[in-house]
């Protein structure tokens, strides 16, 4: 961690911000400080643009080759420092610790991953005649302001960070107010290996972030977090011209089909519900499974919950971590206290334990209703909100009805019923007998509520650059 009032890394490396208000973070699993950070403010964000902007040119016309080799040798320096920034993330965040070492790991893959695709990016040509030829190609989009969260800070920030730099753009990085020591961490390390400017980073809140959002210097906005601010920089953007890539909530359907394994889909939806501790994008937040294995199903579902061992994430025998700050929890007790009184029953878990932390059992709800908020708000907790249906097309109808369009998963032994799946559900992911997986390079593009643009996968190198257009004739 830092240990002095250097925050702001801008063209000129490490300075103090011009804030004079701070944040303190707590470890959730204590409550206990962490430390204190800047708050950030349009000063810092200012000074972290000019930089970047200054930088960027010289960047852009750097050969790919070279931006590449510069990415490859940062994923090293992350590399050889991963056991402090997964102990950084469980820390501030506090998932369990072989969760944070895997989001690390995940986050490195992707940075090579990003060093290997950038020098083959490329754009196409069209013949208009004998001796005419018209070239598109691909130009970075100049300065891009990246605005991670704090449920994965560094799988995320590197492959918003890493995509846009090897494209050739500069970053301007703010990472989140609750995760803002490992974000400090991540940019000293991939910073040291690209020129000074192409990467800066501004600590803080909503203080930093709306004013990095409105910048007129920037050309795109990055975004990953809650459908509020996703909102908010959308319409920032508008007034500046900036381009967005928003990857916002969700409230992602799971439907167990009749005729599946019991106990391995009881397996995949504790997975899809309680996995860090339900603060993942696409966790499982609504469950719809069908009357024929509904008993059987929420009995197994039970018993994986009662597995699960709650405790502090540094514990290596944690299995089930606090949310990340007692106002989340807040959030996920009023949703199912709400659900109870609304007729949904508790059938493991759905109190606030004693003790210090945020932390929250893994609860089981039966008998929701999707008039309920728990159906149609984003909880973002370790909670299974179940509704029994009668048929697969219920649950199809069902899990369409949703103001969020991130992704979703259907357990089916029916090819026919995935097939229908896929077509008719509206998220940009439909992921079939596995909550979670895909390839490890696979995009994805949320619509409605849920944002919208490529995050992850070659395509993301389309988001961070803009089409340019050349014509071509000889002259005459």
């Amino acid at each position: 961690m830092r240990d002095d009032d250097r925050w702001v890394l801008a063209g000129d490396g490490w300075t103090a911000s011009a804030s004079a208000d701070g944040l303190t973070i707590e470890d959730p699993a204590t409550g206990e400080p962490v430390g204190r950070v800047p708050a950030g403010c349009a000063e810092d964000v200012g000074r972290a643009v000019t930089a970047a902007r200054r930088a960027q040119p010289s960047w852009a016309r750097t050969a790919p080759a070279e931006r590449a080799a510069c990415l490859h040798r940062a994923a090293g320096r992350v590399s050889e420092r991963a056991a402090e920034l997964a102990e950084l993330v469980t820390r501030e965040m506090g998932k369990p610790i072989g969760d944070a070492r895997g989001g690390v790991e995940a986050g490195i893959g992707t940075l090579r991953q990003y060093a290997e695709l950038g020098p083959l990016h490329r754009g196409r040509s069209l013949q208009g005649g004998w001796n005419a030829t018209d070239l598109m190609v691909h130009e970075p989009r100049g300065v891009v302001a990246v605005i991670t969260p704090w449920n994965d800070p560094v799988a995320i920030a590197c492959g918003l960070i890493g995509a846009a730099v090897v494209t050739g753009n500069a970053v301007v990085h703010k990472p989140s107010e609750r995760t803002p020591h490992t974000g400090a961490l991540l940019a000293e390390l991939m910073a040291a290996e690209l020129p000074p400017g192409v990467l800066t980073v501004v600590p803080g809140d909503r203080r930093a972030g709306e004013p990095l959002a409105a910048h007129p210097d920037v050309d795109l906005v990055a975004h990953v977090g809650s459908t509020a601010a996703g909102r908010a920089i959308a319409a920032a953007a508008a007034r500046t011209g900036a381009a967005t890539l928003l990857e916002n909530g969700g409230k992602d359907p799971l439907i167990v089909d009749a005729g599946v394994d019991v106990k391995w889909a009881a397996g995949q939806a504790a997975t899809g519900c309680f996995a860090n501790a339900g603060q993942i994008c696409t966790s499982a937040e609504r469950v719809y499974v069908h009357r024929d294995v509904a008993d059987a199903f929420l009995a197994a579902l039970v018993q994986r919950a009662e597995e699960l061992r709650p405790g502090p994430g540094l514990d290596e025998g944690t299995t089930l971590g606090p949310l990340v700050d007692r106002a989340q929890r807040d959030v996920v007790d009023r949703h199912v206290r709400a659900a109870v009184e609304a007729g949904a029953r508790v059938l493991t878990g759905g109190r606030v334990p004693e003790g210090p932390g945020a932390f929250y059992p893994p609860t089981v709800l039966a008998g929701c209703t999707d008039e309920m908020e728990i159906m149609r708000e984003e909880t973002f907790g370790p909670v299974a909100a179940v509704r029994v249906v009668g048929s697969f097309g219920e649950a199809l109808e069902l899990a369409r009805v949703s103001r969020y369009g991130l992704a979703a998963t259907v357990l089916t032994p029916s090819m026919a019923n995935a097939q229908r799946a896929w077509r008719e559900l509206p998220v940009g992911t439909v992921k079939v007998n596995a909550v979670f997986g895909g390839a490890p390079g696979g995009a994805a593009q949320p619509v409605r509520g849920s944002g919208h643009g490529f995050g992850y996968g070659p395509e993301l190198l389309d988001e961070m650059t803009h089409t340019k257009v050349v014509h071509l004739t000889p002259h005459p």
